[in-house]
C-alpha cells in the first residue's frame, strides 16, 4: 500500500492527519529531533499518541535525526530502545554509521535513513542498505531518473509537500557558523529566509534571495507512483493542525482518484492553510519558474479579490464569504505590503481593516480562513470495534472485543426494583470517552432481572475502553543493552597536510584534493604530476550520470574525497580509495570506529562543528581536522538567478550580501546535470593544527595558496592574511 506520511508536531496535528487519511505519522521526542522547536513528545505523551495512531491503523515513525556527540550516545541509545519498546514502527536516523552499529546490536529495530543523510543516487541507497536501513528518505533534490533506480532497489520515501531547504540536505552550516545554532543539531534559525542581495545585474536589490517556495508535487505524484515510490511525505512538524489536515486531504483525494473538482477544492484549502510562493514542483522534475520565492518569504494564502478604496474604506468585491476572525495579506506588484482583517460584510463583498495604507488594485490573499479551519478540524476518525457484553446474576460483567476480555470489579446481583435494560447498556457503551471507537454490538446477553448501578456501569465502561486503548500500545520486550563494538584505536599521530584547491601549480602538500570548476574537463597536469597523494573532489550531490563522468577521471589518481556517504559504494565499485570529507559530519566514537573499519577509507575529516577539545580526543593516523581557509556553509543545487541561462554572465564567483552587509562568497561549478553553487562563510577559518590530527586546508577561493600554506601554523599571521576570520567552533562551542 502506498503511504501518506504526515507530520505530527502535536497531538492535535496527529489527530488531524489521521482523520483526513494519513497512513503514517512521524514525530520527535524531547531530544535528538531535527526539529527541536516543534512540539515534541515526552514519554507519557508518546505512549498516548502510539495508542491513538495504532488504534486507527496508522504507523508511528520517530525522528531521531540529529548529529550525536560522544557524551550523548548513552541517552540516545536509551531513547531509541524506549521508543521501540513502546511501539514505534521505525526510527529515523541521520548518522548512517551510527545506524549501522545500532543495527548490528539490535537487528529487530527498523531503521529509516533521514533525508539529512543526503541519499540522491543509487550509490547512496546501496550503502544505506548495507548499513541495515530498510528505507531511504531521499534528498529533495534527487533527480527523477535516480528516484526510479533507487525505488527498484530499496523502500523509498519522497517529500511531496512543505518547506524546502535552500541547501542540500545535511550539508547546511550557515545557521551554525553565522549564528551559532546548528541545523544538524535541530536548532536551525533559518538565515536562508532573510533578505540578501547578489552582485549580479538584476539581482542587486535586497530580496529573499535564498528563500524557496513551498514544495507541492500535487498531480505529479503519479510519476512517483509509476517509479515505485512507497511513501509520500508531508513536511511540517512546526505547522498548525489545519495545515496538516488540508495537506493530507489533498493527497488523499489524488491517490483515491477523487473527481477533479474535489481535488481542486482540496488544493484551495491547502493554499489557505499554508502557501509560500504559490508552490513549486521541486527539483526532481527540473527547476521551475516558481522555485524561488524572492518577493515573499512567508504564508501568502490564496487570492480572493482586490482592494477598491471607497470613501476611505477598503472594499473587496468577491464571492468569498468572509467572517469575523479571517485574516489577509496584501500584495502589491507581487510583494507583501501589509496585513488586514475582516471588519464587516457588504453586498457583493466585505470591508477590510488595515494599518497599512492600501491602494486600488492591491491583491487580497486570505491567510486565516476561520470557517475552513473549523471544517477541517471538526472531522474525526472512528474505528468500528466488535463488542459483546454479558451480564449474569452471580457473576462479573463481561465485555469482549476480539481477544480483549474485561471483567467488572463487582459480582452482579438480582434487581430489587427496576432491572437494567439492553437499551441502557447500549447507550452507556456508545459513550467512548473521546476515544476513536464506534462499537458494533454483536451480542448482548443479559439476565432479565439484573441490577447494575449506573455509576458502576459507567466505571465498567471506562475500564473497558481504557483496556481497549491500552491494547494498541505495543509492549515489545526491551532489547538487552549491549556495548558497541569498537575498533581498537591505533592512537597514532597524523602529521599530514591535505589541501583542497582547483589549482595545484604552487601547492606543496602530502594530500591534494582537486575540486574542478567544470567536471567535464580533463584533470590538469599540475594535479596529475604533483608529488602528493591525489583525490578528486566528489560533491555532496551527484546524479547517476554525474557519477559516470567522475568514474572516467579516476585513472592515475588515488581516489575520491567524498562529501556524501554514497561515495563509499562508488569507490568500492571502481576500486579506489576514499578520503571521507566534512560532509560525513563525524561527531562520535561509534561512527568514527565504523569509518576506520572500512578498507576503502584511507583518511577522514572530523566534523567542522566539533570544538577543539573533542577533536583532540579522536587522534588517529587517518584523522584530519579542518584547520584553516575557506569555510563552505551551503551546497546550492539550483540556479539562484532563476535559471536565466541566456543572460548568464557565467562567472565562477559571486558575492551574496546580507542585511548586516556581511559578504558570503559563492562559487559556481559545472556537472553534467548543470550548474551548482557553493556558498562560503563571510569569514574564513583560522586556527592551528590540532595535536595528533592531520591538517586540512580549504583553499578553493584563495589565490595566494602558497602563502596560505606557509602561515598555517601561525594564528597571528593568519589574522593578517585573511581580511575577515573566525575560529569557528574550535574555541568555544556551546551550541552543539
Amino acid at each position: 500500500m502506498r503511504e501518506i506520511l504526515a507530520p505530527a508536531g502535536t497531538m492535535e496535528c496527529a489527530k488531524a492527519a489521521v482523520a483526513h487519511g494519513a497512513n503514517a505519522i512521524y514525530l520527535g521526542l524531547n531530544a535528538f529531533s531535527a526539529r527541536q522547536n516543534a512540539g515534541n513528545f515526552d514519554e507519557a505523551a508518546f505512549c498516548d499518541i502510539v495508542k491513538y495512531a495504532h488504534s486507527c491503523g496508522v504507523k508511528v515513525y520517530v525522528a531521531m535525526n540529529t548529529a550525536i556527540k560522544d557524551e550523548e550516545l548513552s541517552a540516545f541509545e536509551e531513547q531509541i530502545l524506549y521508543a521501540w519498546s513502546k511501539g514505534a514502527d521505525a526510527i529515523i536516523l541521520q548518522d548512517i554509521l551510527l545506524g549501522k552499529a545500532l543495527h548490528e546490536k539490535y537487528p529487530q529495530i527498523i531503521l529509516h535513513l533521514s533525508t539529512q543523510a543526503g541519499v540522491c543516487n543509487l550509490s547512496g541507497a546501496e550503502f544505506a542498505k548495507e548499513c541495515g536501513f530498510s528505507r531511504v528518505i531521499l534528498a529533495r533534490e534527487t533527480a527523477y531518473a535516480d528516484i526510479c533506480e533507487i525505488a527498484k532497489f530499496i523502500e523509498t520515501e519522497v517529500f511531496v509537500q512543505g518547506a524546502l531547504c535552500t541547501c542540500f540536505s545535511g550539508q547546511c552550516y550557515l545557521s551554525s557558523f553565522a549564528g551559532g545554532n546548528s541545523g544538524n543539531r535541530g536548532r536551525c534559525k533559518q538565515p536562508c529566509r532573510k533578505q540578501y542581495r547578489w552582485n549580479r545585474t538584476g539581482y542587486e536589490e535586497k530580496a529573499y534571495a535564498l528563500s524557496l517556495s513551498d514544495l507541492c508535487v500535487g498531480e505529479e505524484i503519479q510519476k512517483y507512483l509509476d517509479a515505485g515510490v512507497l511513501s509520500f511525505k508531508i513536511e511540517g512538524r512546526m505547522r498548525r493542525p489545519e495545515y496538516v489536515a488540508s495537506a493530507v486531504a489533498y493527497y488523499r483525494a489524488i491517490l483515491d482518484g477523487e473527481p477533479k473538482e474535489t481535488r481542486l477544492n482540496a488544493l484551495s484549502d491547502l493554499k489557505r492553510t499554508y502557501n509560500r510562493g504559490n508552490y513549486t514542483s521541486g527539483l526532481s522534475f527540473g527547476q521551475d519558474k516558481r522555485f524561488l520565492s524572492r518577493a515573499v518569504q512567508g504564508h501568502i494564502g490564496e487570492k480572493v479579490g482586490v482592494v477598491k478604496v471607497v470613501n476611505g474604506k477598503y472594499f473587496v468585491e468577491t464571492k468569498f464569504l468572509a467572517q469575523k476572525g479571517d485574516a489577509f495579506k496584501i500584495l502589491r506588484a507581487g510583494k507583501e505590503v501589509g496585513g488586514a482583517n475582516f471588519e464587516r460584510s457588504e453586498k457583493r463583498g466585505f470591508i477590510l481593516l488595515s494599518k497599512t495604507r492600501l491602494l486600488n488594485g492591491d491583491g487580497v490573499f486570505i491567510t486565516t480562513d476561520t470557517a475552513l479551519t473549523e471544517r477541517l478540524l471538526d472531522k474525526k476518525k472512528f474505528v468500528q470495534i466488535p463488542l459483546s457484553i454479558t451480564l449474569k446474576t452471580g457473576e462479573r460483567a463481561v465485555a469482549q472485543s476480539g481477544n480483549l476480555v474485561v471483567f467488572s470489579e463487582e459480582i452482579l446481583e438480582a434487581s430489587q426494583s427496576r432491572p437494567l435494560t439492553e437499551g441502557e447498556i447500549v447507550d452507556c457503551f456508545l459513550k467512548t470517552d473521546g476515544l476513536p471507537f464506534t462499537p458494533v454490538f454483536e451480542n448482548i446477553r443479559i439476565d432479565e432481572d439484573i441490577f447494575f448501578a449506573k455509576s458502576r456501569l459507567n466505571a465498567f465502561r471506562r475500564a473497558f475502553y481504557q483496556a481497549l486503548e491500552d491494547s494498541f500500545l505495543t509492549q515489545r520486550e526491551l532489547p538487552l543493552k549491549l556495548p558497541f563494538s569498537y575498533r581498537e584505536s591505533n592512537a597514532r599521530n597524523n602529521e599530514k597536510l591535505a589541501v583542497i584547491a582547483s589549482d595545484f601549480s604552487s601547492v606543496v602538500a602530502d594530500v591534494a584534493i582537486y575540486k574542478p570548476d567544470d567536471y567535464r574537463n580533463p584533470l590538469p597536469e599540475n594535479f596529475l604530476k604533483g608529488n602528493f597523494e591525489k583525490y578528486l573532489y566528489y560533491p555532496a550531490y551527484l546524479t547517476g550520470q554525474d557519477q559516470k563522468l567522475l568514474a572516467d577521471r579516476l585513472q592515475d589518481i588515488d581516489g575520491i574525497y567524498a562529501e556524501n556517504y554514497g561515495g563509499l559504494s562508488f569507490a568500492k565499485r571502481y576500486g579506489v580509495k576514499v578520503f571521507a570529507g566534512t560532509g560525513f559530519n563525524l561527531t562520535n566514537t561509534v561512527s568514527i570506529s565504523e569509518i576506520e573499519k572500512r578498507e576503502e577509507v584511507s583518511y577522514y575529516v572530523l566534523s567542522k562543528e566539533l570544538e577543539r577539545e573533542s577533536l583532540s580526543g579522536f587522534r588517529s593516523e587517518k584523522a584530519f581536522a579542518l584547520s584553516s581557509g575557506n569555510l563552505k556553509v551551503m551546497d546550492l543545487l539550483y540556479c539562484p538567478f532563476e535559471k536565466t541561462c541566456a543572460k548568464c554572465d557565467k562567472r565562477q564567483k559571486y558575492i551574496l550580501t546580507d542585511e548586516n552587509n556581511r559578504e558570503f562568497p559563492a562559487r559556481r561549478y559545472e556537472l553534467l546535470s548543470g550548474c551548482k553553487f557553493e556558498l562560503y562563510n563571510c569569514a574564513d577559518l583560522i586556527g592551528e593544527r590540532v595535536s595528533g590530527l592531520g591538517a586540512l586546508l580549504d583553499l578553493t577561493l584563495i589565490e595566494e595558496k602558497k602563502l596560505a600554506i606557509e602561515i598555517r601554523t601561525s594564528c597571528e599571521k593568519q589574522k593578517k592574511f585573511y581580511p575577515k576570520y573566525t575560529f569557528g567552533h574550535t574555541k568555544n562551542n556551546p551550541f552543539l
